[in-house]
């Protein structure tokens, strides 16, 4: 999942501001750029009546630390992990920590955006210093009153202590008296050595666990208003077709439906398409006009694409080159004096997301100004989208960020923002917009399909000698889709001597975009697959042919910290072949297979364990994952993002594939779009290599090791090579 670039502005959020709160308190922010947080006016003293300063940190009179998290949680834990990095610093008591969701503010807050497993290592280092800052001058506080050297007291579980005397004061007791002191440099505060950490590292539940399983959370699509109606949105089932006529009069007449009318759209899908737009007293009601809409379509501009077109015009191309795009060494002289040659072709589909809640959203449009409730997971982004559908200021368009049920991806793209927008200007009244699942499907942002054609040699010595691969994939105006290309940094290309990689785009009218992972998820099962296909040629283990191939220990160019490193690849291949019990015999119809990726600045190693009858029927038994992604933030929702991980990877493995024909998907709900059920998920295990270096986050890397692994186990066990996805097609059983 692809976001912008926030480095730069997170590094100048080193300044705080101290304000006392109403009856006394302290609450801190940070400032970007030197710009102060509160207006002159705002900047009350202790005391004032309705004195609500924003920041990340308050701390009441009580004792009681309210901290917000700044981006969106779409079940990633994000809302949990954040706050804890400030508590952690702080030496607060979590039990007494309230988390809040943070207003949508970028000039305070930066990007609020929750994509490409960046929320953590964007934010580790301000996150740390606020909470250090807090305690500094908590700290200062607590040794004037006791009358005694700041060095002699310390923060610990929501009190400071003089350790000689044995006095303490609660944060609450200090809280008024620590906002009166001058903030020390963000920059230069003593953060905590990670070996006196209490709460990062650990097991801590998620602070909306409890409202989850009661069903007390409210989601996206639970958020409700006075007065409100709800909307259902009929597109083309092509993309990019127009509406020329539909049965306006004949919804309108339908009982409970209070507006029906055509949208234009401003010819992108990724901002308004065009369709009918019904709104009615319940979304029952708005979904059954929806499904009695008689639309005539203007398909003159739609969509024409075809999955089995695509897959015809891959193969002729098989033979081709394609536009070289990566090259080191030579690698037509290399294949030309190696011992044997090995070649394949790999073929996988389209994806939906088919989050659990359908895209959704609640807007009300009222005296020239929006206010909307969304789930994006680029909420941002969507404020810039609905000001401009609308033609109205940024400022005039106000975003409540809710949680949201999955994202993957597809919340990065705020379609149906516009359309909420659009509609509720239209409709006079607050109005919710619920996606049918079929609407959701259907009109997703998918993760593009590929086709790769690859030649790779081995020496007499049983060593990769040359690589060459042709990938057909997708793109327009010589650009690849959205999620549709390869890096040139993966794993093995970024090690190999001799390597040439060349890319045909074929013309693509389906919308794509960003999933998990995006572009490994699936690249990841061709290369470790190809590469377990030349180990097994060259008759040897595949862990063995993998650490040869990453040599000594080293940064690969470019050497920062988004670059591969060499040992750290090999540390986590390494602890998954010991945990997973590498090289031990199996039970015939049994197999093992390892894989491994780095990717999102983690390094992950998967080893699965199959067994396939003679019936093909397919189970995955065990699964075991080693991780390197720096210090762990918090152990439970880390575990929780690898099981994730696996599982979403096993379903799109197994069982999905979105194909389409003149423009149409032909996929609509799950039943012919499976997903992974709880009696076929594996046993997982998850381990960690805590090293040194920063933490990176945890969304994305686990996934794309997973289906090579166990693609390789599959032939392990049986001797067939899996080379079409998903394995459904490929006449697996489940």
């Amino acid at each position: 999942m692809s976001s912008p670039d926030t480095h730069a502005l997170l590094d100048r959020r080193g300044f705080l501001r101290v304000a006392a709160l109403a009856g006394g308190g302290l609450s801190l922010a940070f400032l970007i750029d030197g710009s102060p947080l509160l207006a002159a006016d705002e900047a009350k003293p202790a005391g004032a009546e309705n004195f609500r300063p924003n920041g990340y940190l308050t701390i009441s009179p009580d004792g009681t630390v309210t901290i917000l998290s700044k981006n969106p949680d779409l079940g990633q834990g994000i809302k949990t992990t954040l706050p804890l990095i400030i508590a952690e610093e702080l030496c607060a008591d979590w039990k007494r920590v309230v988390v809040e969701q943070a207003p949508l503010n970028p000039a305070l807050y930066g990007w609020q955006g929750a994509g490409g497993s960046t929320s953590v290592p964007s934010n580790y280092d301000n996150m740390r210093r606020a909470g250090a800052v807090a305690r500094t001058l908590l700290v200062s506080a607590a040794a004037a009153e006791f009358g005694v050297p700041e060095s002699e007291c310390r923060a610990e579980s929501g009190e400071v202590i003089h350790d000689i005397t044995g006095r303490r004061l609660g944060f609450g007791a200090l809280a008024s008296k620590a906002a009166t002191l001058p903030v020390p440099d963000a920059k230069t505060v003593v953060l905590k050595d990670r070996k006196d950490f209490s709460l990062l590292g650990r097991r801590v539940g998620g602070v909306d666990n409890k409202a989850v399983v009661t069903g007390a959370l409210c989601y996206g699509i639970d958020v409700s208003l006075p007065g409100i109606l709800y909307a259902a949105f009929v597109r083309c089932p092509a993309f990019g077709g127009k509406v020329k006529a539909a049965n306006l009069d004949a919804l309108r007449a339908r009982p409970g439906v209070r507006k029906v009318f055509i949208v234009e759209g401003t010819g992108r899908d990724d901002e308004l398409a065009a369709g009918v737009a019904i709104v009615a007293d319940s979304t029952h009601l708005a979904l059954s006009a929806a499904d009695e809409a008689e639309i005539t379509w203007d398909e003159d501009k739609a969509c024409k694409d075809s999955w089995s077109g695509f897959a015809a015009k891959a193969a002729a191309l098989s033979g081709e080159a394609g536009k070289e795009y990566q090259k080191s060494g030579d690698a037509k002289a290399a294949l030309a004096s190696a011992a044997k040659i090995i070649e394949a072709s790999y073929t996988y589909p389209f994806v939906a997301h088919a989050t659990m809640e359908p895209q959704n959203c609640t807007a009300h449009f009222s005296e020239g100004g929006l206010e909307i409730w969304t789930t994006s997971q680029n909420p941002g982004s969507g404020q810039d989208l609905v000001a401009k559908v609308l033609g109205i200021a940024k400022d005039k368009v106000r975003v409540h960020i809710i949680r949201g049920g999955g994202g993957f991806g597809r919340r990065l793209m705020n379609d149906y923002m516009a359309e909420a927008a659009f509609i509720a200007r239209e409709a006079g009244v607050p109005i919710k917009l619920i996606h049918s699942r079929e609407s959701d499907m259907t009109h997703d942002f998918y993760r593009a399909g590929g086709f790769h054609h690859l030649r790779g040699g081995i020496d007499g010595k049983g060593r990769l000698s040359g690589w060459t691969q042709h990938f057909v994939t997708f793109g327009q105006g010589g650009k690849d889709s959205r999620g549709a290309g390869m890096g040139a940094e993966l794993f093995p290309l970024v090690v190999l001597p001799d390597r040439s990689v060349g890319k045909t785009l074929l013309p693509l009218g389906v919308p794509t975009g960003y999933w998990r992972a995006p572009g490994s998820c699936a690249t990841a099962w061709v290369l470790e697959s190809f590469l377990h296909e030349l180990s097994a040629a060259a008759g040897r283990d595949h862990v063995e042919f993998l650490l040869e191939l990453l040599g000594e220990p080293r940064w690969l160019p470019p050497a920062n910290s988004g670059a591969l490193h060499t040992g750290r690849s090999a540390g986590v291949i390494r602890l998954a072949a010991q945990k997973s019990g590498w090289g031990t015999p199996l039970p015939a119809g049994r197999g093992r297979g390892i894989a491994f990726h780095f990717c999102h600045q983690g390094y992950f190693a998967i080893v699965a364990e199959v067994t396939v009858g003679a019936d093909r029927k397919l189970s995955v038994d065990r699964v075991v994952a080693v991780g390197d992604v720096g210090p762990i933030m918090n152990r439970s929702g880390a575990e929780n993002q690898v099981e994730g991980s696996i599982v979403d990877g096993l379903s799109t493995l197994w069982l999905q594939a979105i194909t389409f024909e003149e423009g149409r998907v032909q996929e609509t709900n799950f039943q012919d779009y499976g997903l992974l059920r709880m009696a076929k998920a594996p046993r997982i295990e998850t381990h960690f290599i805590e090293s040194e270096y920063p933490p990176t986050g945890l969304g994305e890397p686990a996934l794309p090791p997973l289906t090579p692994a166990v693609c390789n186990a599959i032939f392990a066990a049986t001797g067939e090579r899996v080379r079409t996805l998903p394995l459904v097609k490929a006449g697996f059983k489940a």
